[in-house]
């Protein structure tokens, strides 16, 4: 018996909760993010902007040039956490076996427990999200995640799509290269470079070039490219702590870099906390030097409301209680602790978060 998997993805997920909350947005450019004089980033940005090029990720500045009449609106992380609750409670009503992956999205496994078939009951789910919410979600059906996944991206915004065990071939081999769930644009310009271009391109390449060219993750590009994936829709409760880390290609003593690394891994993890919707309570900082020696040292936060250039002073800080910068330092880690959905955050320390 094949799998049922759906995977909902809330459109625009910022952006459309602050649309909703002030219609006059409504149909408007807008930008989910940080002010430009604060280096700030956009976290999300609705379909309006996209048209104008602007995307997730890209500093505000250049966005505003992009689009001068773009509005900036400031996260408000606890009214996003607060919708996003909402949407789950729906989700766990289909299905026991739900698994969150961000604020924004899910993974249900609905094997046998759709008996008009898997994309009926994705559309039912969707249309009680839009009477319930206000917000649209686009959804994706398929034998696995990773089908799945490139399902929900297909028709986005609120849209619908089905793969069968059946079309999951040619769907995945005319897929451009950068529309690969697991690929991003570094990979993509490798694979380009290697005469890939689509799934088809891919599928061509043996599991020991792939291997070769991109390690452990070549197996990952071996099996998706044929639509094999055995992966468990996986429920969990909330996380304690979440982290990035990172070891390095070579062992360093330049605390000059350290710093920049830990600041980097610093707005890498408030931007992941932010993603399952948590703010923190406690920073961690880990390494690991070069006879292997590992140490971790931790810190209270003053509050909860935390951005990724507060964070990374704070473990920047922590690089003092350590032997950086006299003993060589392979491996770098960043974590944030006492998570909770409930926090006051204050959100004019929220702008870097995103960076």
């Amino acid at each position: 018996m094949n799998r049922e998997i759906i995977h909902l993805d809330m459109d625009a997920f910022f952006a459309s909760v602050e649309q909703l909350h002030r219609p006059e947005l409504r149909g408007k450019p807008l930008i989910v993010g940080g002010h430009p004089k604060r280096r700030g980033v956009v976290s999300t940005c609705s379909y309006e902007a996209r048209k104008y090029g602007i995307h997730s990720g890209m500093p505000t500045r250049t966005a505003l040039r992009l689009c001068p009449q773009v509005e900036i609106i400031s996260p408000d992380f606890r009214r996003y956490s607060r919708i996003s609750r909402q949407i789950m409670r729906i989700l766990n009503e289909y299905t026991p076996r739900v698994e969150a992956v961000s604020i924004d999205e899910a993974y249900l496994d609905v094997t046998g427990r759709a008996p008009d078939g898997a994309a009926a009951l994705a559309e039912t789910i969707r249309d009680r999200i839009r009477r319930e919410t206000g917000l649209t979600a686009s959804a994706g059906v398929a034998p696995n995640k990773f089908l799945a996944k490139l399902a929900s991206d297909f028709r986005k915004p609120d849209g619908m799509t089905e793969i069968t065990p059946e079309n999951a071939q040619d769907f995945i081999d005319a897929l451009p290269i950068g529309k690969f769930h697991g690929i991003g644009e570094v990979t993509a310009a490798k694979l380009k470079r290697m005469n890939v271009r689509c799934g088809a391109d891919l599928r061509r390449l043996p599991r020991e070039t792939l291997r070769a060219a991109f390690g452990k993750t070549g197996d990952y590009y071996y099996y998706c490219v044929r639509g094999i994936d055995d992966r468990p829709v996986e429920e969990h409760g909330d996380p304690k702590s979440l982290s990035r880390e990172v070891t390095l290609y070579e062992d360093c003593l330049d605390l000059r870099r350290i710093r920049v690394m830990v600041r980097i891994l610093s707005r890498k993890v408030v931007r992941r906390t932010r993603e399952h919707g948590f703010f923190a309570k406690t920073v961690t900082l880990k390494l690991k030097y070069a006879d292997f020696r590992s140490v971790s040292r931790t810190i209270a936060l003053p509050g909860t409301a935390e951005s990724g250039e507060e964070v990374g002073e704070v473990a920047v800080g922590l690089l003092a209680r350590t032997e950086a910068g006299s003993t060589p330092v392979r491996l770098i880690g960043v974590g944030l602790g006492g998570l909770s959905q409930d926090a006051e955050p204050e959100f004019e320390q929220l702008e870097l978060a995103l960076e």
